[in-house]
């Protein structure tokens, strides 16, 4: 779709994050045209929704050929209160449901609606191999996942092909873990979190863009796994930063740092706990990774 047609009529949802300000890019540079469903009222190339009040602007979305749905409040946007556990879920759930909704709607549908997801699907699983295959773990964010999936649903029945994006550690240097980290490793000051024995599941921004704008064209729905096809443990991560940087990782950062700093239900989801998880229905599609080793991504990043 994206690469075969002169120009083709996008529609995204959380155009000014990390992934969606990229994957716009991407998209305009090779002369396609982007729609941004936005909350505030904006110009031309843009929709308005409301998700709180149910309302989404029907007729704007005839005639797209693909909308991509990437909004969602931030996991780590600030400590996790019951008040701030509840945005984070009904925002992803909400918004789905009223796009999925309206899009099954309309007389003219989009043939994709490629949905945003994430790997807490899979809890903290230790040192298990986790595919889209895999069950579902336990935990707030696992929680989260599988209501917002199955938000999407109504997309899927009214036959639009329906993948679940679930995206893990998004590397780039302006934005996501090393835009916070990268100061501090610059530094020296960067340590493994805990014994490093947990997983992170990563891929770079670049592949991000490139699998997403893959899966608009790729016969795939369901679940889909955005990682690229080696993760990696903390320690290694951590060491693979110093190593790229030049700088030292040798002091290990204790738990009760983040946990005061965080909290400790977020601290434990996002820093202590992981999962080791493979991007099985992507390579069994066909996609080329163009990051897959993690030494080779953080060199192509930092030295841009």
């Amino acid at each position: 779709m994206t690469d075969r047609l002169a120009s083709v009529r996008i529609a995204i949802t959380g155009s000014s994050g990390l992934i969606g300000s990229a994957l716009i890019r991407s998209l305009e540079t090779d002369g396609h045209t982007v729609i941004r469903i936005l909350r505030t009222q904006g110009g031309a190339g843009t929709l308005r929704w409301d998700i709180a009040a149910g309302h989404i602007d029907h007729e704007g979305l005839e005639d797209l050929d693909a909308v991509v749905h990437l909004a969602g409040e931030g996991i780590a946007e600030r400590r996790w209160s019951d008040e701030q556990k509840r945005k984070i879920l009904e925002s992803r759930t909400q918004g789905t449901a009223l796009l999925a909704n309206a899009l099954a709607a309309l007389t003219h549908k989009p043939p994709v609606l490629l949905c945003g997801s994430a790997i807490g699907f899979y809890g903290n699983r230790g040192d298990e191999q986790l595919q889209e295959t895999s069950a579902r773990g336990s935990g707030f964010l696992a929680e989260v996942v599988v209501a917002w999936e199955a938000a999407a649903a109504p997309a899927e029945a009214a036959g639009i092909r329906t993948p679940r994006l679930r995206t893990g550690i998004v590397l780039d240097a302006h934005g996501g873990v090393l835009g916070r980290i990268g100061p501090l490793a610059k530094l020296g000051l960067l340590g493994k979190l805990g014994d490093g024995k947990q997983w992170m599941s990563w891929i770079s921004l670049h592949d991000e863009v490139r699998a997403i704008r893959f899966l608009l064209e790729a016969d795939v729905t369901g679940p889909v796994n955005l990682t690229a096809p080696t993760p990696v443990t903390n320690a290694t991560f951590t060491k693979a930063v110093g190593s790229v940087l030049h700088r030292p990782t040798l002091l290990p950062i204790p738990r009760f740092g983040p946990k005061l700093l965080l909290g400790p239900e977020l601290a434990d989801a996002l820093l202590f706990e992981g999962q080791r998880v493979f991007p099985q229905v992507l390579q069994e599609a066909g996609f080329p990774f163009d990051h897959p080793e993690i030494d080779g991504t953080l060199r192509s990043i930092f030295t841009r």
